[in-house]
């Protein structure tokens, strides 16, 4: 791929990540996510991948770019559960 193709579609790739975190409530403690949807599962969400994880699983709160987010909202923003279930 043309080098110029590629820098155009990792930007564009980079604005789509952006906007579909757009108002995703992120949180430092599984509590306060907890507090904030306490009809939904919390889940942890790799911010670059926009893949989120299970309590148990083995990125759970392990991934060096991520938050505390409500299942529901992860979903309505793009992101999705891991595949594997790591």
């Amino acid at each position: 791929m043309h080098p110029a193709r590629r820098l155009f579609f990792g930007l564009l790739l980079g604005l789509a990540m952006a906007f579909s975190a757009f108002g995703l409530e992120k949180f430092s403690s599984e509590a306060q996510a907890q507090q904030h949807c306490p009809t939904d599962r919390v889940v942890w969400l790799n911010l670059p991948t926009m893949i989120w994880h299970y309590k148990g699983e083995r990125w759970y709160a392990r991934t060096k770019n991520g938050a505390f987010v409500c299942e529901k909202e992860a979903t309505s923003s793009g992101a999705r559960a891991t595949r594997n279930g790591q």
